[in-house]
């Protein structure tokens, strides 16, 4: 999706599955996490809390003997110094997670065994813990070690049994008891160990979904980092929460703070939210931010105000512009019939009209309707020449020419074709560049386009028109040159010059609006960049800035 969604080096999906390669701890491996050996350790310290308070004289079974009393109590003591030192070598990490695993649940089952022994057997209910302790096991490590330690703790319960019998402290009926306990170890052991495989699998693809989840986000991020459509949203009280780059270009901010009011860095969009809450656009409005015409388009992100808003931006000269240019493509299809079904029949006309206006005796109103076939004939010629020419902006056959001595050559023969005086058009070269890598036939067509039309609306009062074309450095490094081709016309208003280079406007009623057009095309075509400027305090300055 800085404050502005931000995207890796070329990849916006960095996070990486989990595979073979896992580490301990991670889902899926065979070792616990350091996590469950502290909780293992809480709940050996709770039972021995426990197992004090049921062997306490207090609660003391009166059918237990004094003997095994103290023998139980040299176990808890054993046991309690055990718990201890395993919460130290916890707190150290040594040794390591699996063996303090196996260290803890083997000693928890020879303690408890002995005091089942000195409770009164597998009747005394102690041997429960034994069952617990062998779950806890399983539920730790993975496949069989859980029946290592179910078979350790029936052998235990077993040779208690044995020791008991042959000693004469407990009925013989009571290995009944010890087998059913052995039994239910080795099933607490495998239904453990399914609980154990499906809560691994389990965590495992949480693991998964929390990679997918990390990178679509990462992948978003990028989408909306690099997206030309400004994006902005904001929450109920028209605090920013996120942006893209080009939203702050569309608004001419440089960086903004999350959580920034909207109203801080941008009025005009605040006011145009208000509005559009009120009375909303499904297609969106235009809105002017500074110079520039954005169109914005609304979506709310719930019913409420407080659930905030999403706001595109676009700028809308350049979507006036990829307008025009699905119309002139649509356009140039068109080219091969316009030269042969329009062109071959209008030289027809033309011919024709030249032939018939040879007549000696044609009345005046023939001539005058012969002027207008003729003229609009012209007009026509003009407007399917413009069109041949869109259609071949991108032949180019670039060579390396010398800008200062191009430029003579041109103003010569400029003013031979349109028989200017040399004060018409003057040259001022102030410096010698280096060779540009240009096509001459578009610069000669740019150019002459230019100085033609100064010549037509470079007049001031009752002057004539004067062209005046200079060359230019570009910077202090002088590297790359400018041409500049100027008049002392009027100029344009600043209104009519933010058009004057979209294809089909103009001033006149016999222009085709496609001169400057074509001309600005043409020269990006060839790496120049075509600029206007009004002069002052009067006049207009093409400029043409050589950029490679």
């Amino acid at each position: 999706m800085t404050n502005h969604p931000e995207s890796t080096a070329g990849h916006p999906i960095s996070a990486a599955r989990p595979d073979s390669t896992r580490q301990p701890g991670q889902p899926g491996h065979p070792h616990p996490t350091w996590i469950a050996l502290r909780w293992l350790f809480l709940f050996r310290l709770v039972v021995l809390i426990g197992l004090i308070l049921l062997f306490s004289p207090s609660a003391l079974d009166p059918l237990i003997t004094p003997a095994n009393a103290a023998l139980a109590w040299n176990v808890l003591i054993f046991y309690a110094i055990v718990v201890l030192l395993s919460g130290l070598n916890l707190y150290a990490r040594w040794p390591s997670r699996g063996s303090q695993v196996h260290l803890a649940i083997y000693i928890d089952i020879i303690a408890f065994t002995f005091l089942m022994y000195a409770a009164g057997g597998a009747a005394s209910g102690i041997g429960i813990l034994i069952g617990v302790t062998v779950a806890a096991g399983a539920l730790l490590m993975e496949g069989r070690l859980a029946l290592l330690f179910a078979s350790f703790a029936a052998l235990a319960v077993l040779t208690e049994q044995i020791y008991s019998d042959l000693y004469g402290h407990v009925a013989t009926a009571s290995y009944t008891q010890a087998g059913l306990l052995g039994a239910i170890f080795f099933a607490v052991a495998l239904l453990a160990h399914v609980l154990y495989r499906r809560v691994r699998e389990a965590e495992a693809m949480a693991a998964r979904r929390t990679v997918d989840i990390a990178n679509l986000t990462k992948l978003n991020a990028f989408i909306i980092a690099n997206l030309d459509t400004g994006i902005l949203v904001v929450d109920g009280e028209r605090h920013l929460r996120l942006k893209n780059k080009a939203a702050l270009e569309l608004l001419d901010v440089d960086a903004i703070k999350p959580g920034s009011s909207l109203v801080d860095f941008s009025p005009e969009v605040v006011e145009w939210l208000e509005t559009q809450v009120q009375n909303p656009a499904p297609e969106g409005t235009v809105m002017r931010v500074g110079e520039r015409e954005l169109r914005a388009t609304l979506k709310l992100l719930g019913d409420y105000r407080a659930s905030g808003a999403l706001i595109y931006l676009r700028d809308n000269q350049e979507l006036t512009r990829e307008a025009q240019q699905i119309k002139l493509a649509a356009l140039g299809t068109l080219t091969a019939s316009i030269a042969h079904n329009i062109r071959n029949p209008l030289s027809a006309i033309t011919h024709a009209s030249q032939l018939f206006a040879d007549g000696k005796d044609l009345p005046e109103d023939d001539r005058h309707l012969l002027d207008i076939i003729r003229r609009n004939s012209a007009r026509i010629d003009e407007t399917v020449r413009s069109v041949l020419q869109l259609s071949r902006r991108d032949r180019m056959d670039p060579v390396s020419i010398d800008a200062a001595l191009w430029i003579e050559e041109f103003a010569e023969e400029f003013r031979e074709t349109h028989r200017l005086a040399p004060d018409r058009l003057t040259l001022e070269i102030t410096f010698s560049p280096d060779p540009v890598e240009v096509d001459p036939r578009h610069l000669h067509q740019i150019v002459s386009n230019l100085c033609e039309n100064a010549l037509i609306h470079g007049g001031y009062g009752n002057e004539p028109p004067r062209i005046k074309i200079r060359l230019l450095p570009i910077g202090e490094t002088a590297d790359q040159p400018l041409i500049e081709i100027a008049d002392e016309g009027p100029g344009i208003d600043a209104k009519t010059a933010r058009d004057i280079f979209n294809p089909f406007f103009t001033t006149k009623t016999s222009g085709t609006g496609l001169g400057l057009y074509i001309a600005r095309e043409l020269a990006e075509t060839n790496g120049i960049h075509l600029t206007y400027e009004r002069a002052d305090p009067h006049g207009s300055r093409f400029r043409l800035h050589f950029t490679r």
